[in-house]
């Protein structure tokens, strides 16, 4: 975002802060398409529920208030109510979250849902974030088991990936390619299609419906569904917004949270034709084997260790999971 946008999205969230104060401005992260956006009809249902209730919502656009970082700061000082937004948004603040991204621990957002509730682990995850102005609301699906995407080749087998440089989001993410025999590079979202389409990356992990969302169809030809991870976003909200609700106002947020995951979670439950979905679109789908899919597990377990978030934190996690 350019310094002019910026000041721009800055003076319009503080004219607006003037408003009502019951008023939820809520930021969206993708284009408003229910069919490939989970986080769109998380969002989209939890600003119809909140204003069919009598508090007054406001939906903007993915970029119209700046990156992640922006809106984290936003956020976190009050300015904006909700944010849709990525998962390092929170475990920058509070890295115990970071464990529900352990490769292969979670192979459908059911194992996650079921870990979450048994562990009481979004107390745990707010426990962190709260003293530092924002809580999550909900955990929000945003797509089916992620998988690896590359221009090059078919992955058939984690030596496949020999040469291949994958995007990366982070450094951890980059020692987790090396564990699998590739390289990785840290691309911000933006720089991924020219990235791509250079050759300064061959591909990235992330969920099926991902190219479909961002038009990534038309350089990206192959698909591993690997079933990596449950993969999340999170509705990210301002802790003073959260604490200055009545309490009818808190419930009635508190039951809009619960219908909005509700529909999140009966649309990546409709996610089961979005392999036929690549394949239409040029992108050839490899079925991976359970043996292989045990040899990127196995190669995966050093992150187990750390560096994701503490051995401590890891081992809640672990134990919620069921994982010995």
């Amino acid at each position: 975002m350019t310094h002019l946008k910026l000041l721009s999205a800055v003076a319009a969230l503080a004219i607006m802060a003037g408003n009502a104060s019951a008023q939820v401005k809520i930021a969206q992260d993708c284009p408003p398409d229910p069919e490939t956006c989970g986080t769109y009809v998380w969002a989209h249902t939890f600003a119809e529920y909140l204003a069919e209730n009598g508090i007054e919502t406001e939906e903007f656009e993915r970029g119209a208030l700046g990156d992640e970082a922006e809106l984290l700061d936003q956020v976190s000082s009050g300015l904006l109510e909700v944010s849709m937004s990525d998962l390092r948004s929170a475990g920058s603040l509070a890295p115990f979250i970071y464990g529900m991204n352990l490769p292969f621990l979670f192979a459908s957002h059911a194992e996650l849902d079921e870990a979450v509730e048994r562990g009481n682990l979004m107390e745990s995850i707010n426990e962190g974030l709260t003293p530092n102005g924002v809580r999550v609301l909900a955990l929000v699906a945003n797509g089916s088991p992620a998988g690896i995407f590359n221009t090059k080749t078919a992955v058939n087998t984690i030596d496949d990936l020999a040469d291949l440089r994958m995007r990366a989001l982070d450094e951890t993410q980059i020692r987790m390619y090396e564990a699998w025999g590739s390289t990785g590079t840290i691309v911000a979202w933006p720089e991924v299609p020219s990235a791509l389409q250079t050759g300064v990356a061959d591909g990235y992990l992330n969920a099926p419906v991902v190219p479909l969302m961002f038009g990534h169809d038309g350089f990206l030809k192959h698909f591993t569904d690997v079933r990596f991870s449950a993969p999340v976003r999170v509705a990210l909200a301002s802790e003073d917004w959260y604490q200055s609700l009545s309490d009818e106002e808190r419930a009635i947020v508190a039951e809009g949270v619960a219908v909005s995951t509700a529909a999140n979670r009966e649309w990546v439950t409709g996610q089961d034709k979005v392999l036929e979905q690549l394949e239409a679109a040029g992108i050839a789908v490899v079925h991976l084997s359970d043996e292989e899919r045990d040899r990127f597990a196995e190669a995966s377990r050093p992150l187990y260790e750390g560096g994701l978030a503490s051995p401590e934190d890891i081992a809640v996690w672990l134990e919620a999971a069921g994982v010995n």
